[in-house]
């Protein structure tokens, strides 16, 4: 696990380095940024780090690691695939997701995954908010919220229980990304057994836990 989580932040930082080398070349081009009135601000923003390596859900993780492409899936993709439900519309999302990436089974599996994942991390976060009326939703809760509980001690650390499972499926899903492969494989994807053997050393953890949650879900739906 260890090493997993070792490849797992290097692939991190790799991402970090060409959303800011993205978001430099960008601002340096003269774009990037809002005008209000005679105020220019320079707010472009393509990654969140401190949002994917301290998680409050997965969910978050999700919309930080690349915020334009997460924006442009949203207002195309998502939104107009809800007519077929939420749960369809994740899976539309993120087989566009796939498309858009390059189609290959690691990222495909990745990014399916990740479909799963958030889902059932978001609707078991409601079903538990409603039922305690705490602040424990994937997202932050306005300041103005109806929920009773917000800052108690045991609603903190149901967040930070929720937040290191994150870490936890950040660290099984990144552990494939191996920076010790040789370029060519890389070039070419990883191929399936790649994947397969990965996530089998890990002993599929990632996606049990995630099937345990959501048969937790259903029991106190």
């Amino acid at each position: 696990w260890l090493h997993a989580y070792e490849n797992a932040v290097s692939f991190h930082f790799s991402n970090y380095f060409v959303a800011y080398l993205s978001e430099g070349t960008s601002k340096l081009a003269g774009a990037g940024f809002t005008e209000e009135k005679d105020n220019i601000r320079w707010d472009m923003s393509v990654v969140k780090p401190l949002s994917v390596e301290m998680p409050r859900s997965m969910v978050l993780v999700v919309t930080s690691w690349n915020i334009p492409m997460s924006r442009w899936l949203k207002t195309y993709v998502f939104r107009s695939a809800m007519k077929l439900g939420t749960f369809p519309a994740i899976l539309v999302t993120y087989t566009a997701s796939t498309l858009l990436h390059g189609l290959s089974f690691h990222l495909g599996a990745v990014l399916l995954s990740l479909g799963f994942i958030t889902y059932v991390e978001h609707v078991l976060r409601k079903k538990l908010a409603s039922i305690f009326s705490a602040c424990i939703l994937s997202r932050p809760c306005n300041p103005g919220c109806g929920h009773q509980h917000k800052k108690e001690y045991w609603v903190v650390a149901l967040n930070l229980v929720f937040s290191f499972l994150a870490i936890f499926h950040l660290t099984y899903l990144g552990s494939m990304f191996d920076p010790g492969v040789d370029e060519h494989e890389l070039d070419e994807g990883y191929a399936a057994i790649h994947t397969i053997q990965r996530w089998s050393e890990l002993s599929w953890a990632s996606h049990w836990v995630v099937f345990a949650c959501w048969v937790f879900y259903r029991l106190i739906h």
